[in-house]
């Protein structure tokens, strides 16, 4: 294991990541960042040209931290619609515990602050992306529902695998993880997958 020190722009991300975490519902400025870090404001600058930039970056660097594109060879691996579904709902629903400090901080604040709105917009951008290739292998293959479009499937799909959703059921109501996954792939398949009778 490597006792190199991070570099700087790695411990100006490392700190944003435990500023956010600390300071949920409250906007992160620069200078917070450069204080936490012990480094100028101009200095953060250097490195990230703009909040942002630095919110976008936080938030990608702690998705390889936490390794998520190992995790989405799952996705990737998978052969049929059905099979992509599940990964999705595999993959995000394992991976929301790990982030759901970050995703919080975010969410709590996207509404008054541009730059973590461009954040999280990012990351939900990926997730549908991956919940449209479902849905359109789905499709392809003519065992998507008759009653959904493509788009609406994807829509209910993205939506009902929502942070906000497995926050309800896991925090909210005590579900576990593994039941949340369980309970969300019936769910899904029963929802958007076409059952002949």
């Amino acid at each position: 294991m490597s006792s190199e020190k991070p570099d700087t722009r790695e411990q100006i991300l490392q700190a944003t990541w435990k500023l956010m975490e600390q300071r949920v519902g409250k906007s992160i400025g620069m200078s917070d960042v450069a204080k936490a870090t012990g480094i100028s404001r101009q200095a953060v600058y250097l490195h990230f040209s703009s909040r942002t930039e630095l919110m976008i970056a936080t938030s990608n660097y702690v998705d390889e931290v936490k390794g998520l594109n190992q995790r989405l060879s799952q996705f990737e691996k998978a052969k049929t619609g059905l099979e992509m579904m599940d990964a999705c709902v595999e993959v995000w629903g394992e991976f929301m515990p790990e982030i759901y400090g970050i995703a919080k901080a975010l969410l709590s604040t996207r509404d008054t602050d541009q730059a973590t709105a461009a954040a999280w917009n990012n990351n939900m951008r990926c997730l549908r992306d991956y919940c449209r290739a479902a849905i359109d292998r789905l499709d392809d293959e003519g065992k998507l529902a008759p009653e959904w479009s493509r788009e609406e499937a994807t829509e209910i799909f993205w939506t009902l695998i929502s942070i906000n959703n497995w926050e309800q059921l896991t925090i909210e109501c005590g579900w576990s993880n593994e039941k949340y996954i369980e309970r969300m792939k019936a769910l899904i398949n029963r929802t958007l997958v076409n059952s002949p009778h």
